[in-house]
């Protein structure tokens, strides 16, 4: 098993043998040209996301700047939407479905080092798989570790650091993040905190 065989199944690998490297580099050279974008070519953003990512739905959206490892290693679903700053490091798959809303300055991190120092100093990394589910929302500056999954319509709140698995239908918040509260039925009347909307079409 190579190198990035090994990272593909979250073993310990090198991260500068078989090729990783070079796959890198390529993925560098398609986001300096995603995050140079001048305004008036701001239509191609999902063309090169197209390119770039393992897998994409239709409907994809990321607000340079915009930084990951490799991009093949990233599936997103329908409705992708990031605002500035996302930041992916796709040693593991990362998965997302659809309708995901992501917040400015996220982290997505499925990269980590050995804890002890002799270990981590050998050069030995690795990455564990990040799942997120439908139709999630990811508020500003939260930190997703590796080997979370997301459950579905799940809200994270801003500054959040999620280290561990959060099930579907919650409001989770903290550091570490953990579960506040059920999503219910009667939050479909409120847009904020206890304000109400004064429209239907929704």
């Amino acid at each position: 098993m190579n190198q990035k065989e090994r990272m593909l199944n979250g073993l310990p690998y090198k991260a500068w043998l078989d090729g990783l490297e070079a796959d890198r580099e390529a993925c560098k050279a398609m986001i300096y040209e995603f995050n140079l974008l001048k305004p008036e070519e701001r239509k191609r953003i999902p063309e090169i996301l197209k390119k770039l990512f393992g897998k994409t739905g239709e409907n994809i959206w990321i607000e340079p700047p915009f930084h990951c490892d490799y991009g093949w290693n990233i599936e997103v679903g329908e409705n992708f939407g990031a605002n500035y700053g996302l930041t992916i490091l796709d040693v593991g798959k990362v998965t997302f479905g659809d309708n995901a809303v992501i917040a400015p300055n996220v982290s997505i991190y499925t990269a980590g080092h050995p804890v002890h120092p002799v270990s981590r100093n050998s050069g030995y990394e690795y990455g564990i798989p990040i799942t997120i589910g439908n139709n999630v929302w990811i508020g500003g500056n939260a930190v997703i570790l590796p080997g979370v999954t997301v459950g579905d319509n799940v809200v994270i709140g801003a500054g959040s650091v999620v280290t561990k698995d959060i099930p579907d239908n919650v409001i989770a918040a903290g550091n570490p993040c953990r579960i506040i509260r059920e999503i219910t039925e009667e939050d479909r009347k409120f847009y904020f905190k206890n304000r109400e909307f004064d429209v239907t079409d929704y």
